[in-house]
């Protein structure tokens, strides 16, 4: 068989993959490539963080100017306080010392100076620490990046927020140089004790301001505590802090900015909180009404304030500020505290010559925004008594009344109203000194009541106090006001009285500064009317300052220095409880400043109400304070206004008051007293037996009086008052002259058979042998009388009065002689014409008379002279004596006869009368008054 042949079947063949062969040029293309990409995508991260930096930096520039805080000046430009959100102030970077600067570099970023805002090695080193603690506890942060973290971004510790502060603080760097960022820094950090910046820091924990004169150890000791202000800030950690300290110092010896020695001595240093370190918060109450009164006067918010950086100069005196709140903070100056409420008290001064504020106490533990009760409405209180010199006394001085006009003091009652005084006691009257300085309460009540509630109430309005509707009514003049006053308005009102009736308005702001230097707000005082004469305010203070003297009721208050006041007490009205008081306060003040005083209890009731012992307690207070704050201050003394005249005493009072019965038909009483002083007046005050009081009978300018009011039957009393029309002042009343008046035909026992002539005048009847009035009644033409044995006459008189009179006729002479003229009679209103006669030539013969004249302005009345009687014949009678009255109301011509021969012995009749209003020669002018007769 033949052999097969085997044909083997071919496999496609497979194509043998190939690597491509690494050499050292594809290494080094790859390496290019791969470098290129990074090199592309760090330059686009580089731009993504540059970007995105710059537009958050964009966005939020407003951040970089950061709030300051401002400073509050008091009057002597010195600064006190700080206001603040954060209590910061920025310096910049010329006022920082190198040193101070390379110590936070040496402690925050030693690497500051060579990195362009962020730190690579020390990111690379915080995240190996970070992955080594699983989480992050390393922050690397340089401090342009602590700044950005800041300013832009809060504290929270996450990968997305490093890297937004890592574009930030290269953002920050391409804006601002190294010295600029290192400035903002370190006015940005906070120190801890309410510190922000290294300037508040400084000045917190060493009482420095100017950075330059930082120690070293001091320096230090700040960079210190930014690390935890809390751990390491030299109050409250001072152990804490010194190590800390060291650490710092040895930091900056190790990279060269300082030498072993100088971090030896640095380290050595003790630490000593200043004095103003503690935590206390002062001048609350005046920094709250600073912040008030720029938003309510100059429209600048709090919140400006706060962040701006102003300069806020104001009338505050911060030593009176102080011993004010250091009065406040001693127990013994108050009443012990209720069970459930603090007694509180609030406190004002102003200055009287421009009204700004100079101290301000709004409470006992007054808290930030609390309720300032020296000033703000809500606390105002009733003011008692203390409101009497704006509502009563100088309203009526500036009406004409006088320190020394007398007031009524008794108890009476106005529809329904019947104000009673402390003590029950009602003295009739009193002068104003006395009701001021007492604080009588009747007085006060009458003399609104006088002058009247309208008016009252229009001049405290231009004291700066306006009154509610309901307040018309008498009550005000005791304090009891519906709304009150605070201690801001008492204090601001009665410095119109040192200050010669010019008001100032009260503010704390003299002036606001901002940061370039420019005025923002300042007080502009306005030179208006003076709410007060000068008159009124120089009488004001003298009537104050004797409330301080001895029997006054603000003796507490006195100083010893020239002072005046006024105490005031709202009366509690709840039942069982009337002997205590809702309110007390004292206002005065010294020729430089005016202060209120209110003390109480927020809420009155039956467990909440001042005591009686404690009524004294304002005074105290306004001593304590006053006296203090002015010590270092010359005393200096109230000055009297040009033009003024200088208060005068009131006349001494008429302790010689005599009064006598006159004798007439009609009964009659004759009223004399000594005179007190040229230009004077006397009020005449008389009561019947029947009358509960004295009533005012007439005022006259001589020292008689003649009453022919009285009735027969009846008992009277008088007094007398000197009266100064210049002043309008009042001496004390005179003795008191009582006198009885005996019924019609009574005989009186020292003048028997003396009748005068009752209505008309000359002799009743005519032609009695007695013609001629004894002293006090009614006039007439005068009766010559003869002689006995031709002895010579009584001559005539001359008289004044009401209205005129006429002169009687001479009598009869010696043998021999010429006749001898009649008197001229002279009446208030004219003179009337002199009457002649002549007597016998040869002694005892009869004489002829020639009628008197008819005096001038009086209605003539029938003649009333008496007949002829017979001449004497030589006898032994003694010649009666003739009246010293004047003519009656309206005296007639009066018709002197001749003599003829009387039996011997016969009684001579007397010249002439005289009557009760037209006076005789002995006392002209007598005033009378008078009735019809009976």
């Amino acid at each position: 068989m033949a052999e097969k042949k085997q044909t083997a079947v071919k496999k496609p063949s497979a194509k043998k993959k190939k690597g491509k062969k690494v050499t050292a040029g594809r290494v080094l293309a790859w390496t290019l490539v791969a470098g290129a990409l990074g090199v592309i995508g760090a330059l686009g991260l580089y731009a993504t963080i540059i970007f995105n930096g710059n537009k958050i930096l964009a966005e939020n520039w407003d951040k970089l100017d950061m709030p300051e805080a401002s400073h509050v000046f008091d009057v002597n430009n010195n600064e006190v306080t700080v206001l603040y959100r954060e209590n910061r102030e920025s310096v910049t970077s010329s006022e920082i010392p190198k040193k101070l600067g390379e110590a936070f570099i040496a402690t925050e970023d030693r690497r500051f100076n060579q990195h362009s805002g962020v730190d690579f090695v020390a990111i690379g080193r915080a995240i190996v620490k970070d992955i080594v603690a699983r989480s992050a506890v390393e922050g690397g942060s340089t401090i342009t990046q602590q700044l950005a973290k800041n300013l832009f971004l809060n504290s929270n510790k996450t990968f997305f927020r490093k890297a937004t502060e890592m574009s930030i603080a290269v953002a920050l760097e391409t804006k601002f140089s190294k010295d600029e960022i290192l400035e903002r820094y370190l006015n940005r950090i906070f120190f801890g004790n309410g510190a922000y910046g290294v300037k508040a820091a400084a000045k917190k924990y060493f009482g420095i301001s100017d950075l330059n004169k930082l120690e070293l150890w001091q320096m230090a000791t700040l960079a210190a505590i930014p690390k935890s202000p809390s751990n390491y800030n030299p109050i409250d950690n001072p152990e804490k802090s010194k190590e800390r300290r060291d650490v710092v110092l040895k930091l900056m010896a190790d990279q060269g900015y300082i030498t072993e020695d100088e971090r030896a001595k640095a380290s050595a240093q003790e630490y000593v909180p200043p004095k103003d370190t503690s935590n206390k918060k002062d001048y609350m109450a005046y920094l709250d009404y600073v912040i008030k009164e720029a938003s309510d006067v100059y429209g600048i918010s709090e919140d400006d304030l706060l962040r701006n950086g102003y300069k806020i100069y104001t009338a505050m005196d911060a030593s009176a500020q102080k011993i004010m709140e250091q009065t406040y903070e001693n127990p013994k100056f108050f009443q012990k505290d209720g069970p459930e409420q603090k007694i509180q008290s609030a406190m004002a001064i102003v200055n009287n010559k421009d009204g700004g504020i100079v101290a301000m106490v709004g409470g006992r533990d007054y808290v930030r925004k609390g309720l300032n009760r020296a000033a703000d409405p809500r606390g105002a209180r009733q003011p008692g008594s203390s409101f009497k010199p704006l509502i009563v006394y100088a309203p009526a001085l500036e009406k004409g009344y006088s320190p020394y006009s007398k007031l009524q003091d008794e108890e009476t009652t106005y529809n329904g109203y019947t104000p009673r005084n402390y003590d029950g006691v009602y003295r009739g009257q009193v002068d104003m000194f006395e009701a001021v300085k007492r604080s009588i309460n009747a007085p006060a009540v009458w003399l609104l009541n006088e002058i009247g509630i309208k008016y009252a109430t229009g001049f405290v309005n231009k004291l700066g106090i306006t009154l509610d509707k309901q307040d018309a009514n008498l009550a005000i003049a005791l304090g009891g006001l519906t709304k009150g006053v605070t201690p801001l308005q008492m204090a601001t009102a009665y410095s119109a009285f040192p200050n010669q009736g010019y008001l100032n308005q009260s503010h704390a702001i003299i002036k606001i500064i901002d940061d370039d230097g420019t005025e923002l707000a300042a007080y502009k005082p306005k030179r208006t009317e003076p709410v007060m004469s000068a008159k009124t305010a120089w009488y004001m203070i003298q009537l104050l300052q004797g409330v301080l003297e001895p029997g006054g009721t603000g003796t507490a208050a006195k100083l010893d220095r020239p002072a005046a006041g006024k105490t005031g007490t709202t009366q509690l009205d709840l039942k069982g409880l009337e002997k205590n008081n809702r309110d007390v306060w004292f206002a005065g003040f010294t020729p430089e400043w005016s202060a209120a005083v209110w003390m109480g209890f927020d809420k009155t009731d039956t467990k909440h109400y001042v005591l009686p012992s404690s009524g004294s307690m304002p005074a105290a207070i306004f001593k304590e304070v006053m006296s203090k704050a002015l010590a270092k201050k010359p005393a200096t003394q109230f000055v009297r206004p040009n033009n003024v005249p200088d208060l005068t005493a009131p006349p001494k009072a008429v302790g010689d008051l005599k009064a006598e019965l006159l004798e007439g038909t009609n009964p009659a009483v004759g009223l004399t007293w000594s005179p007190m002083g040229d230009k004077l007046s006397y009020k005449v005050y008389r009561k019947e037996a029947k009358d509960k009081d004295f009533q005012l009978l007439q005022t006259v300018t001589t020292t008689d009086m003649r009453d022919l009011t009285v009735a027969a039957g009846s008992s009277y009393e008088y007094y007398v008052v000197a009266f100064n029309p210049e002043n309008n002042t009042d001496s004390d009343k005179s003795n008191v002259e009582k006198i009885d008046v005996p019924q019609h035909g009574a005989a009186d026992p020292l003048h028997p058979q003396q009748p005068g002539g009752a209505i008309g005048p000359g002799a009743t009847p005519p032609g009695t042998t007695n013609p001629g009035g004894v002293p006090g009644t009614t006039p007439g033409g005068q009766t010559p009388g003869t002689t006995n044995g031709g002895a010579k006459t009584n001559g005539p008189g001359t008289g004044a009065g009401n209205a005129p009179g006429t002169g009687g006729a001479a009598g009869g002479t010696a043998p021999g002689t010429s006749p001898v003229p009649g008197g001229t009679g002279t009446g208030q209103t004219a003179p009337g014409a002199g009457g002649t006669g002549s007597g016998a030539q040869n002694g005892g013969g009869p004489g002829t008379g020639t009628p008197g004249g008819t005096g001038a302005g009086a209605t003539p009345k029938p003649a009333g002279g008496a007949t002829p009687a017979p001449g004497g014949a030589g006898g032994s009678a003694t010649p009666a004596p003739g009246g010293t009255g004047g003519g009656a109301t309206a005296p007639a011509a009066g018709t002197p006869a001749g003599n003829t021969p009387a039996p011997a012995g016969s009684p001579a009749p007397g010249s002439g009368g005289t009557g009760a209003i037209g006076p005789g020669a002995a006392n002209p002018g007598t005033p009378v008054v008078t009735q019809p007769a009976r």
